[in-house]
């Protein structure tokens, strides 16, 4: 059994005021509860709510680094800005809302430090969280589809390739160059760290996720993105 010396949580925020601080909170029980050394980045990009506020708030609080865009520009260029200042063994990428439950993090870490793991991935799909939410028949389908054509150009057997949460050994990740600023960063890294012949591992985790009214943002348009992203990558590659 390997041991981790340190964890990078790494948080893209845009428009998230009503969640960020609760989202913080919950991120740091959950590591005192695991009891491993860790650094909070959160990049904010560009948001026009109160979350600015509450995170220069949260930065002189918390344990945490914060980054900021001068301009909005989308999850997957928040994501490359934070990898650029981490200084963790293992990346864990965490949404600003409340979708994802931190109190996961101890079995999501458990394939690095028992099975050698380089990427993790915690699944909605399998069974064997605490709860999931159902709603969005479409959104399910949708996920289905891309996680199957992603599948089939990595050559994984993968359950939830838009997940939320997703973990990368630093050593693995740290030489790719993150070309999608938006939802296209998803099929990317999964098809670069697979073509890096890493070793996937998948775990089941609870999710909460959100109506478009209670402040959910991806959509049609950002499916069509993803699509478009699995077939330049396989182009590519």
């Amino acid at each position: 059994m390997s041991k981790i010396s340190k964890i990078s949580i790494l948080i893209p925020c845009y428009n998230e005021e009503k969640t960020i601080r609760q989202v913080i909170i919950n991120v740091e029980k959950s590591l005192v509860n695991i009891n491993i050394d860790y650094e909070i980045i959160v990049v904010d990009d560009y948001s026009n709510d109160g979350s600015s506020k509450k995170l220069t708030e949260l930065q002189n609080e918390k344990k945490i680094k914060l980054f900021t865009h001068s301009q909005n520009q989308g999850k997957g260029a928040a994501i490359a800005t934070g990898l650029k200042n981490i200084n963790g063994e293992i990346i864990l990428i965490q949404d600003a809302d409340l979708e994802y439950d931190p109190e996961d993090y101890k079995k999501l870490i458990l394939p690095f430090t028992e099975a050698n793991a380089d990427v993790v991935y915690g699944s909605r799909f399998l069974g064997g969280g605490k709860y999931v939410r159902i709603h969005f028949f479409w959104h399910y389908i949708a996920n289905k589809i891309l996680t199957l054509l992603c599948n089939m150009i990595a050559n994984l057997n993968l359950t939830d390739m838009e997940t939320g949460y997703k973990l990368f050994r630093y050593e693995k990740i740290k030489d790719i160059e993150i070309e999608e600023k938006s939802f296209g960063f998803e099929p990317e890294i999964t098809i670069k760290l697979a073509k890096k012949n890493s070793r996937f591992f998948e775990v089941p985790i609870s999710y909460n996720g959100r109506s478009y009214k209670e402040g959910k943002k991806i959509g049609l348009k950002d499916a069509f993105i993803a699509v478009y992203c699995i077939f330049k990558y396989a182009l590519k590659y």
